[in-house]
Order: structure tokens, then sequence, then C-alpha cells
């Protein structure tokens, strides 16, 4: 036969065993969040792709955005729009400068709009998937590596669209990677 005090004990222990599993749900929830997107192009997300599939006929708009977090003592700009056929592996470069004596890091987080474009939109190569570093006074070139699924034109949701923003904001890091 069970006391009151064990009763309220297992209790306690219960509710301590929640809690710890509740605040341990909250710390994997962003990454497990991210990784979600990537694998489903969900919110805007662009997938993560090897190769492209090659051109199909017909050309889609893609709009370029470059923003800065006010911390980062950066220029960053973006390239002018273009016109590409779906499936057509596809470069552009964004331009970045350090405006500091000092080195500085930034990493850049992107997505793509309207969302439902998110998951026709593949990256093969980004500088967005790594933080980057500048020299003081240094300017370089930030290559993207990109095409558009062919699919989007068989989505119902998609199939009349125009037009694809990728956008970009640069945050400044406390901790770079390079320095660990």
């Amino acid at each position: 036969m069970t006391t009151l005090a064990q009763k309220n004990r297992s209790v306690a222990l219960k509710a301590v065993l929640f809690v710890l599993v509740m605040v341990g749900v909250a710390f994997a929830s962003v990454p497990l969040y991210r990784i979600f997107c990537q694998v489903t192009g969900f919110g805007g997300t662009p997938l993560r792709a090897e190769t492209a599939p090659g051109p199909v006929a017909g050309r889609i708009g893609i709009r370029f955005d470059a923003n800065i977090n006010p911390a980062l003592p950066w220029s960053f700009t973006a390239p002018e729009r273009i016109q590409i056929a779906p499936g057509a592996r596809t470069v552009v470069n964004y331009r970045s400068k350090n405006m500091v004596a000092r080195a500085t890091t930034g990493r850049a987080i992107f997505n793509v709009s309207p969302a439902k474009a998110g998951q026709y939109f593949s990256k093969i190569e980004c500088f967005c998937f790594t933080e980057q570093t500048l020299k003081p006074g240094e300017e370089v070139d930030m290559p993207v590596v990109f095409f558009v699924d062919p699919k989007i034109r068989e989505d119902e949701a998609t199939s009349t669209l125009d037009e694809i923003t990728l956008s970009y904001t640069f945050y400044p890091v406390e901790n770079p990677e390079s320095a660990r």
C-alpha cells in the first residue's frame, strides 16, 4: 500500500520530468524546424540540390533582395533582376563590403517569396550555407548557384507565377566558427 508521501513524490518526479522534457523540446525546436523547412521548402525556404535538371521552355523572373542587420558594418547589394528558363543552372553574385577597420563575420538568412515557390527553388551553392568573414575594408562577390524546378509550371498553385524573389538578410556573428 502506498502512502500519501510516496504518491506526492511520484507526482513531483513526473512534474520535474515533464518540465525537463519540455525544456529539451524547446531547445530542439529551432534546429528541427530549420531542417524541416530545408527539406520541404516550407515557408519559402529554398531546397538544396547537387545539380540542375536542365532548362525547359518558358521564362520566369527572379528578383534579388539584400538586407543588413544594422549591427553588422557591411554594405550588401543584390544583383539585377533576371529572366531564366526553369531547370537552368543559374549563377548570380551578391556584393558585400566590410566598412570598418577590423575583421567582421556575418551569416545570411534567406527566403523565397511567394512562399509557395520555395519548394521549387533549389540552391546548389550559396554563401548562405556558411558564415562569411570579411577583412577590414574587404569587398567580395558572393555567388549563389540555383535553379527553379520545372515542376513549378505543373503545380496549380504556382503555374502562373511570373516572378520569384530571393531575399537575404545578413546578421553579425558574435563567436565565429573560424575563431573556435
